[in-house]
């Protein structure tokens, strides 16, 4: 039994290649050279290796954990995602065979990420790619785990929340590594805490080569798509370059909801001399798009005109598709030095800045149209109720000018600059990693109320007045607000190899996190502010892997984690008051994985103990505000499993899924699951690859969920086809068709279809005001908001190679 190296880590050092590319799992040729080692042929170049040994334990570069190694089997060769017999946490690669070969070439990350055990995603009810998504990785929230690229972690910096299809589209993503804990103590990031979503950007080639690809598909959208490969050039002791831009155009599925992309992504890997390597790495994505700020569409709305409405074409409402309007542009750039200090330590630097810019125009309540309202239940009260909210906008001397239809202007920006370095040592028997990463931004946000219509000002925020100075905020800003964090963290871990097959791995981490706020008018409070909270943590690991046989592991591991309250604590009057410290969990896994040649598969049972939940209230005392605490846990555990078995003449069949447990703990209430974490998820399918011809049949359900976590005991036959008033979902699954022909190995045909079975059921539901004199769990909220699977979409493609 072989093992394919892939020079990279999961938790951080750049992917190398594809473990699909890497383990030559899309070249027919490798099915019959499986007893041969398998090289990194098109990996970077390494740099020497600091240490020889048992291949199940060798790690080449800078330690970051194990090595990601995939045994070549016949099952690892056609599996759509699979697992490392050196992982020390539950883990699922993703290789780019699976994102070229299964999913529309306009799919976010999350939607890659969705094949994995315990993974669910909701949003992308534009189309797949045309609209954000949010992942779940066994209950945990976007903001609760970290998403990294090349090692970076990158998010949000009011918090660490991340945008789907904003900054790395698929062209940008070679590998997608889910790490289902929170890793060990090099994983970096604002939210090493629920797990990992680990991005791998596009490797370069020895030979050189271009790429073009063309898809069309329903909702009018199109992609095209290029890739430019230089491979070693000789001139430049070896240096290569890969070069990427693809342009999105799309009707969308929804109503007057058109969205357009752009991207631009470069590579280049120099070799300086014999021990070192330089890469840098850019990309810049620009998205345009109509949809509202607040997004969803209510279930009045829904009777009236379908769940895929979103806008209109009537310039005296605020659904007017002109007057929701989204620019949004990001960049990103790393900086990676690398070089062996000595034959046996490492020495690596990333440098690195991104920045976010995102300009909305949107309307204030997109509910209000076709939402039936207790005293307007006809058509005509309906009408004259949406006309009475959209055609009046005060002025500040407090007279009513018809004419005017209410919305807002917003802005978030920010830049982030960060540097992350290590070095490694082996010593035989043993390695020792340590390292630091140092990061801060600046960001500005502000929302203004104008009239859509002339974009002047609109006068409705309620009188606020500055408590130390006595100025009075205009009437017409929300807030207007500059932040800025500080981070570090150091970090030092040591693997230990005391018998041939046998690593254990402790390590420790410190986090310092500052957030300051510099405010001419705070959000919330509305008046200038200057305020800032610091917070530490000290964070344990422990890891431990053995290969019993050169196929068979076993893994376990025990960490700590760590998530600093977002921005909005720091939007209150008193903020000295708030008692609020950093979320916790303690996290025990174990699991085990086996490669045979072919069978492969992995299982792992997981328990997560979740401290310090976010929580506020408002002061009964006057003058006080609202106060943010810490007040109540969460328990998640559950079972998790991976098996694909491959089959004479190129078939495969894969299965995996979960059994999540994600329930309050809190003394004297009821456990109850929380919400967006499905109790349960499940994939399967049959893959088929010989020649020329590619084809996968692949389902992914989630499983049975609340949206909104239920108070108390929810009334049972209260569930009903919307999933309201009791916000549950029995779950829902997407299942993807797709195939391929490649035509004398330059030209190759391929037809996707994604959601085959046309499943439309409800993915999320943001709630929103109460009618007029209801209230309990059976109440009617015509303002809730409602997020729909998208239908059927076929895409046909055109990929030329040359």
């Amino acid at each position: 039994m072989k093992t394919c190296h892939i020079r990279a880590h999961a938790r951080g050092l750049a992917m190398g290649a594809s473990v699909l590319a890497l383990c030559a799992l899309a070249d027919p040729a490798l099915a019959s050279a499986l007893d041969k080692p398998v090289a990194a042929k098109d990996a970077a170049p390494p740099l020497p290796a600091a240490a020889s040994g048992d291949p199940q334990t060798q790690t080449t570069g800078i330690a970051e954990g194990s090595d990601i190694v995939v045994t070549a089997t016949r099952a690892n060769e056609i599996a759509p995602v699979t697992a490392s017999l050196q992982e020390k946490q539950p883990q699922s690669i993703i290789s780019r065979s699976f994102i070229e070969d299964s999913l529309p070439a306009s799919a976010d990350f999350n939607q890659i990420a969705l094949i994995s055990p315990s993974v669910s995603n909701t949003g992308a009810a534009n189309g797949v790619g045309l609209s954000e998504s949010k992942a779940q990785i066994r209950g945990f929230q976007d903001g609760e785990y970290n998403v990294t690229y090349d090692g970076v972690p990158f998010g949000d910096t009011n918090d660490p929340t991340h945008h789907s299809n904003t900054f790395f589209p698929s062209n940008t993503i070679e590998t997608l590594v889910v790490d289902r804990g929170p890793g060990n103590a090099s994983q970096l990031g604002q939210a090493t805490f629920g797990g990992n979503i680990n991005l791998f950007s596009r490797e370069t080639r020895e030979n050189p080569g271009v790429e073009l690809k063309g898809t069309y598909g329903t909702y009018n959208t199109y992609l095209l798509r290029g890739v430019a490969q230089t491979g070693a050039i000789d001139k430049l002791g070896g240096t290569e370059m890969v070069f990427s831009a693809q342009h999105i155009g799309s009707d969308g599925a929804r109503t007057y909801s058109p969205f357009y992309s752009n991207n631009v992504f470069g590579k280049i890997v120099i070799p300086v001399g014999p021990h070192a390597r330089l890469t840098l790495l850019g990309t810049y994505n620009e998205n345009s798009f109509n949809q509202p700020d607040n997004d969803g569409v209510t279930l009045g709305q829904t009777a009236l005109y379908g769940k895929y409405f979103s806008l209109n074409n009537d310039p005296n409402t605020q659904d007017y598709y002109k007057y929701n309007y989204t620019h949004k542009t990001t960049d990103f750039e790393i900086v990676k030095f690398e070089a062996d200090l000595a034959p046996h330590s490492t020495f690596e630097n990333r440098a690195y800045t991104y920045s976010y810019d995102n300009e909305t125009l949107s309307g204030n309540d997109v509910t209000i149209y076709g939402t039936a309202t207790p005293t307007a239940t006809t058509a005509a009260q309906i009408a004259a109720a949406v006309t009475a909210a959209n055609v009046t906008t005060p002025t500040q001397g407090g007279k009513a000018v018809l004419g005017g239809v209410p919305g807002y202007t917003k802005t978030n920006k920010y830049r982030v600059f960060g540097d992350i370095a290590k070095t490694r040592l082996d010593f035989g028997f043993g390695t020792l990693t340590a390292g630091a990463w140092l990061e801060f931004s600046n960001t500005y946000r502000q929302q203004r109320d104008v009239n859509l219509i002339d974009l002047s000002p609109n006068y409705v925020e309620k009188a606020v007045t500055n408590p130390l100075t006595g100025a009075v905020t205009p009437a017409n800003i929300k807030f207007d607000q500059k932040s800025h964090t500080n981070h570090t963290e150091e970090f030092v871990e040591l693997e230990l190899r005391p018998i041939e097959g046998l690593t254990i791995t402790p390590g420790y981490k410190h986090v310092d996190f500052e957030r300051k706020i510099d405010a001419l008018y705070n959000q919330t409070t509305r008046y200038a502010q200057t305020q800032q909270n610091t917070y530490a943590a000290d964070l344990p690991f422990a890891q431990i892997n053995y290969a019993i046989t050169p196929k068979f592991s076993a893994y376990a591991e025990f960490a700590k984690g760590f998530l600093a309250p977002p921005l909005t604590v720091l939007y209150v009057a008193n903020p000295t008051l708030s008692t609020v410290a950093p979320e916790r969990s303690t996290n025990y896994q174990a699991g085990v994985v086996y490669h045979g040649q072919n069978l492969s598969l992995d299982f792992d049972g997981y328990k997560i103990d979740f401290t310090n939940k976010f929580n506020s209230f408002t002061s009964p005392t006057p003058g006080v505000g609202v106060i943010y605490i810490n007040s109540g846990a969460v328990t998640y555990k559950g079972l998790e499993g991976e098996i694909t078995y491959a089959l004479p003449r190129g078939f495969a069949l894969f299965a995996n899924g979960s059994r999540n447990y994600a329930k309050t703990d809190n003394p004297g209430q009821p456990q109850q699951q929380v919400a967006k974490a499905p109790e349960w998820t499940a994939a399967g399918g049959v893959l088929y690859k010989n020649g020329p011809i590619r084809f996968s049949l692949i389902d992914k359900w989630v499983g049975h969920q609340y949206f909104i976590t239920p108070v108390g005991t929810v009334p049972a036959g209260t569930y009903d086809s919307y999933n309201s008033p009791t916000y549950q979902s029995n779950g829902y699954n997407t299942a993807i068709l797709a195939t391929s022909y490649e035509f004398r190995r330059h030209i190759r045909f391929g037809l996707e279809i994604y959601n085959l079975l046309d499943s439309t059921r409800v993915t999320s539901i943001s709630q929103g005001k109460a009618a007029t004199g209801t209230s309990g769990v059976n109440s009617v909220f015509p303002y809730d908001q409602y997020m729909f699977q998208t239908g059927r979409q076929f895409t046909g493609d055109i990929t030329v190679v040359f």
